[in-house]
């Protein structure tokens, strides 16, 4: 079986340790076990994971502090598993860069199509940008970024500058969730309050024009308390 990547996963609890690298391993991937934050943090440079699967309670430091101390020199996929449950601190993870956050106890499925999602985004999609004749595709949803126009089912779907710069934005990181935070500063500029207010009116101005129901979104979902997901492309 040819190996499809390499993941690192950061995690004390050595029985959920062990049940991810054999749960990787079964589905082609080499997994290297980490115990502690620093050891993590040192072995990182040297093993270049496609993925690292990132705990936050780790015994020696914070696992925020590992994923900062990443974010300083690489743009590495991040998925954090972690039984913290709250809004804020899903919030506050992908805010510090990471790509995605499972809550404990999660299933083998969730987890290889979150694993196999950062390591196709990370493989097709330059985090500089995507190229002005490139075009994202879902399901009759298409992001002509050339054209600057999105279209449903070849149908101008006549987005505003501000809600067509929110469906492309969505649509380079398809799969990931962003926060509310980053996509007003992102749209808006720095200096926007973070009054999520404009961004659930434009929002629900996108649904309208491009969703069969807005009240059940296709396309873009929604994460309560945190962001928005663009589904994955075609």
């Amino acid at each position: 079986m040819a190996v499809k990547g390499k993941v690192m996963i950061i995690e004390d609890d050595r029985a959920i340790c062990n049940f991810v690298r054999r749960v990787l391993e079964a589905n082609g991937y080499e997994a290297i076990e980490v115990n502690t934050g620093r050891e993590g943090i040192s072995l990182l440079a040297s093993h270049c994971p496609d993925v690292l699967i990132l705990d936050l309670g780790l015994p020696d430091m914070d696992g925020m502090d590992v994923l900062k101390a990443l974010r300083a020199w690489s743009l590495m996929p991040v998925i954090v598993v972690s039984a913290r449950t709250g809004e804020n601190d899903k919030v506050k993870a992908l805010d510090a860069g990471a790509d995605d956050y499972i809550t404990k106890p999660f299933g083998t499925s969730e987890l290889m199509a979150r694993i196999r999602t950062a390591i196709r985004h990370t493989r097709t999609t330059s985090h500089a940008g995507i190229a002005k004749d490139d075009k994202f595709t879902a399901r009759g949803l298409t992001i002509d970024y050339g054209k600057y126009r999105v279209y449903i089912d070849g149908r101008d779907a006549r987005l505003t500058q501000n809600e067509f710069k929110l469906v492309a934005l969505l649509g380079r990181y398809a799969g990931r969730v962003l926060t509310y935070d980053y996509l007003i500063r992102e749209i808006w500029g720095p200096n926007k309050s973070y009054d999520n207010q404009i961004l659930r009116v434009n929002m629900a101005n996108i649904r309208r024009k491009i969703e069969k129901n807005p009240a059940e979104p296709e396309y873009i979902v929604t994460e309560v308390g945190v962001g928005y997901r663009m589904i994955e492309g075609d």
